[in-house]
């Protein structure tokens, strides 16, 4: 599944117009009547009405995962920045820990891969023993940051349930059978026509998958002010 997922999405398309072109072609053809063409639009209808604000839903998701992990880098780009009033040996340690948890963040997509590390740059603060001023300020700034990671947590987790996954397939198997078994005659623009629309609501489909899981082009760059705040060693967020 997750290589599938890779294929860009301009390749489903021709893949799915030409299975669905020679499918359009090849099946036999069947003359529905009244009943059977009331039903077909009565499910086209539930189809459209049911995957729509999901699909605006799962597109706000994305947009909220890129407004939360910029937030959450730029706490990190400022609590870097009250690290450089630690001595040295604090100071590169701190840095150290911060990258172990973006690094970890990064890597695996997840939250919770870093649970760990934060949770140990907490206590770094919390046990520290001298008397640096900035070491409050770091501590303040972790956990007001933790409202960032708790909003990300829930949007990762935000994912479209099986039970809609479940009734979209069921309608959108549906309305697929009713368009390629729908006799046309022998009109070949509405063979071609027959095929763009089964490929036009196959694509749907493909798309929410990949906004689901977070594999949509628009969901790829979201994890870049984290990348770029480690390559630029905490002096530069885009």
């Amino acid at each position: 599944m997750k290589h599938i997922l890779k294929i860009r999405l301009s390749y489903f398309f021709w893949i799915f117009l030409t299975v669905f072109g020679v499918l359009a072609f090849t099946l036999p053809h069947v003359k529905f009547d009244s009943a059977a063409l009331t039903l077909f639009s009565v499910n086209s209808f539930l189809y459209g009405f049911y995957i729509g604000p999901i699909l605006s839903a799962q597109k706000a998701r994305i947009e909220e995962l890129h407004r939360i992990v910029r937030a959450e880098a730029n706490a990190l780009f400022s609590m870097a920045l009250v690290t450089r009033s630690f001595p040295v040996k604090l100071h590169d340690n701190m840095i150290e820990i911060i990258k172990s948890y973006i690094s970890k963040v990064y890597k695996n997509k997840k939250i919770g891969s870093g649970e760990t590390v934060y949770e140990e740059l907490i206590g770094r603060c919390i046990d520290y023993k001298g008397d640096e001023d900035g070491v409050k300020k770091l501590l303040d700034q972790l956990v007001a940051n933790q409202a960032n990671r708790s909003n990300l947590a829930l949007q990762m987790a935000n994912k479209v349930y099986s039970n809609e996954w479940w009734i979209m397939f069921v309608l959108f198997s549906i309305t697929l059978s009713f368009i390629l078994l729908l006799d046309v005659g022998n009109n070949i623009f509405l063979m071609i026509v027959k095929a763009l629309l089964c490929t036009g609501l196959s694509m749907l489909i493909v798309i929410l998958i990949k906004l689901s899981t977070l594999t949509h082009k628009k969901a790829k760059t979201m994890w870049e002010p984290l990348k770029r705040l480690v390559d630029t060693k905490f002096y530069r967020i885009d």
